[in-house]
């Protein structure tokens, strides 16, 4: 969905999830906020009576299900899905972006858990309900290509745990090594999950 085709109130989520992944939350001001949306200040207080802590925990959970939701894009991209190829995509994403447009973006859902997890027990409850949110399609997807169940859950981890970790290191030298040697050394070990059960 375009920024122009959200509500006022889609926007303000949309654009804290933004800013909050390129400044972190306590650099990104309501105002900030107002002014990437497009939207009046006033309407902050009307959509988000909570204040800035309700803001952050609702970008948060955009966040999570809006990467739950692209991994059926993902597996869409694939000729032959495979628990290997679904990480690559997953990796490459962020591959893409920080090669076209560097590196100053990172996932929400962890600057927010970084910056809040300790100080703000509403955000740690939203951010553990974002990764949630993305691994149980993660799962799932693993499940459909054969995974034992057993296993999905925690290979889905590894696989969200492994990236964001990849594109923290990513950031920090300013190359896509980390996700690329990610990739590499990650996917025959999902692929070899899949095969087990076969």
């Amino acid at each position: 969905m375009a920024q122009s085709e959200r509500g006022p109130r889609e926007r303000m989520v949309f654009s804290a999830a933004q800013l909050i992944r390129r400044e972190g939350v306590a650099s990104t001001g309501m105002r900030e906020v107002a002014a990437h949306a497009g939207a009046p200040r006033g309407s902050l207080q009307h959509y988000f009576p909570g204040g800035k802590e309700q803001l952050v925990n609702e970008a948060v959970g955009w966040a999570g299900r809006y990467a739950g939701r692209r991994v059926a894009r993902f597996l869409a991209a694939l000729p032959e899905p495979t628990p290997g190829g679904l990480f690559a995509e997953m990796a490459r994403q962020w591959t893409d972006e920080y090669e076209s447009a560097g590196f100053a973006g990172g996932c929400p859902v962890a600057a927010a858990t970084v910056d809040c997890a300790e100080t703000t027990a509403s955000t740690r409850r939203a951010a553990a309900a974002a990764f949630a949110a993305w691994t149980g399609p993660v799962a799932g997807a693993l499940t459909d290509m054969g995974v034992p169940g057993e296993r999905a859950g925690a290979l889905a981890t590894l696989m969200i745990s492994t990236l964001e970790g990849a594109i923290l290191i990513a950031r920090a030298e300013q190359d896509v090594r980390a996700l690329t040697n990610a990739v590499r050394e990650l996917g025959p070990l999902l692929d070899a999950a899949a095969v087990e059960d076969r």
